[in-house]
């Protein structure tokens, strides 16, 4: 076999993942009685764990108010694996092997007495390395954040001066802050007691295979970077979709609302990824300083601002899947005058010297007719003359579209002629497909987190500047909306792309939007 020969082989087998160096260390959950536990925590580290990805050895530990025994908990979680498990049916040994490492702490976040019980529980395992090397998980509300870990620090079990040849990290979960005041605070409480290497901040979408592509589509192809600016490019759109409405999460997004929920960190990690600049290296503090670097470069919004270059939106009842859906002021914990926004559509300028003057319009919403996430780099047209000249509408400028979900791929736009004797265009697609070239496979993003975060690799979380940058953008829009009702045209059906006022945002600058499509 000759090297092209051996580079083809390659080319079409299974990808080949670098696995990652994990120490022995003890993972504990606090809040293991919840949701999140059950549905996403356990079985990533079941799956990691069938991947033979977790170290050896390794302890998993939960941490909560309610009294259970090891093996009540240990009975719980698989009857939760059962259903939420990606490969079914459980493989009954692995997990017998797996639960083996699985044990339970009862206490009270507020009592010390449960710390001093958890560090004698990790003590005892019989290898200093599970006691010196600890992850804490919090799946807690994040009022709770500060105090777990000041009873952390108390119990001798979190440092911000690691001893030599061990770590303790922290992983919290979303929403970190509800402003910008709360964020910094937040941050203060936490750095009291660990450094801010050691603190992870997870935002699951970072952990989706098709996001981190947007790095390794942009930097290991070099025919892009030539075009990846505003010389080539007209503007961008960046879409996240939800098909479903609030439902029972009522009382949560009347208190947060899509720019909370969405844009403040889903969104604006999209925008970071795909408007940054190539990173000195692919450490982590190198990569996070760039993506920082674009956030800090969107053009500040006053409330002038904000009125023309941002739109709020709410549904109504509509139809989806012949079933008439409620409006959100008909949704449960709602208030029957809620001006809360469900959707929400916005124009963002980059003052640096790449982008400036490329519009990035991004938008998300409930109720949507699709779940799809996409970001579509339109590029510019072609001068009129020649084809587009004779063409017209017809003739279609390029356009790139990296779908991240469902259906991931990417699919390049461009003009071909129909066949005859005509000169007749048409636009076409050239797409390529995750599933076709690489198999149905995909981890969870809690797999690849969890194990980043045991590796001690800070790339797919959010930093401590990032959070609090995003979180002063966000709150600059919502001080526009201050007193301000929502107007007709920003209410929009269920089932429909949004309100007339976000078609009217991009119609200013002669764009419209590019709705993504169902994959045949």
């Amino acid at each position: 076999m000759n090297e092209n020969d051996s580079l083809d082989e390659r080319m079409t087998s299974p990808v080949m993942g670098e696995k990652k160096s994990v120490d022995p260390s003890s993972i504990v959950i606090f809040g293991a009685s919840g949701d999140l536990t059950s549905r996403k925590l356990i079985p990533a580290l079941y799956h990691l764990f069938c991947a033979e990805q977790l170290p050896t050895p390794f302890r998993i530990v939960g941490f909560a108010r309610r009294e259970k025994s090891d093996i009540e908990w240990r009975a719980e979680l698989k009857e939760a694996l059962d259903k939420f498990s990606r490969t079914k049916p459980v493989d009954e040994k692995l997990w017998e092997t797996f639960s083996a490492n699985v044990f339970y702490c009862q206490g009270d976040f507020s009592d010390s007495k449960a710390y001093v019980k958890l560090e004698k529980m990790l003590g005892s395992f019989g290898n200093e390395a599970l006691r010196r090397n600890l992850l804490f998980y919090l799946a807690t509300s994040p009022s709770q954040f500060a105090q777990v870990v000041e009873e952390l620090h108390g119990a001798g079990l979190l440092s911000l001066e690691e001893p030599e040849g061990s770590w303790q990290r922290i992983v919290v979960e979303k929403p970190f802050g509800h402003d910008l005041p709360s964020a910094r605070k937040l941050n203060a409480d936490l750095t009291r007691f660990a450094h801010e290497r050691q603190v992870f901040r997870i935002d699951h979408y970072l952990g989706k295979e098709t996001v981190q592509n947007i790095l390794m589509f942009r930097f290991s192809n070099s025919i892009f970077e030539e075009l990846w600016n505003r010389q080539s490019i007209d503007h961008v759109q960046i879409t996240v979709g939800e098909r479903l409405g609030v439902g029972g999460r009522g009382g949560y997004y009347e208190e947060a609302g899509a720019i909370r929920d969405m844009v403040q960190n889903h969104l604006l990690q999209v925008l970071s990824l795909v408007a940054m600049e190539p990173p000195v290296s692919l450490d982590a503090e190198a990569i996070r300083d760039e993506k920082v670097k674009v956030l800090k470069s969107i053009r500040p919004l006053g409330k002038g601002d904000v009125e023309k270059q941002v739109v709020r939106g709410q549904y109504f009842a509509g139809m989806i899947d012949g079933q008439l859906r409620p409006g959100y002021r008909q949704e449960e914990k709602v208030k029957t005058d809620s001006d809360v926004e469900t959707y929400v559509a916005m124009k963002l300028f980059l003052d640096n010297w790449r982008w400036s003057g490329t519009p990035f319009y991004l938008r998300t919403g409930k109720y949507l007719p699709l779940s799809a996430s996409e970001v579509r780099i339109q590029f510019r047209q072609t001068p009129t003359v020649l084809f587009a000249a004779k063409s017209g509408n017809q003739l279609d400028s390029n356009a790139l579209t990296l779908r991240l979900q469902p259906n991931e791929g990417i699919s390049l736009r461009f003009n071909g002629k129909v066949p005859g004797t005509s000169l007749k265009l048409r636009p076409v697609k050239m797409h390529f497909s995750y599933d076709t070239e690489f198999g149905a496979y995909t981890p969870e993003a809690y797999e690849r987190l969890l194990l980043e975060a045991m590796s001690g690799d800070a790339t797919l979380f959010i930093r401590r500047d990032e959070v609090e940058t995003a979180w002063g953008i966000v709150d600059s829009i919502r001080k526009g909306w201050e007193g301000k009702p929502l107007s007709n045209r920003e209410f929009y059906s269920a089932g429909t792309w949004g309100p007339v006022a976000s078609d009217d945002l991009l119609a200013q600058a002669g764009h419209r939007w590019r709705d993504p499509q169902p994959i045949q």
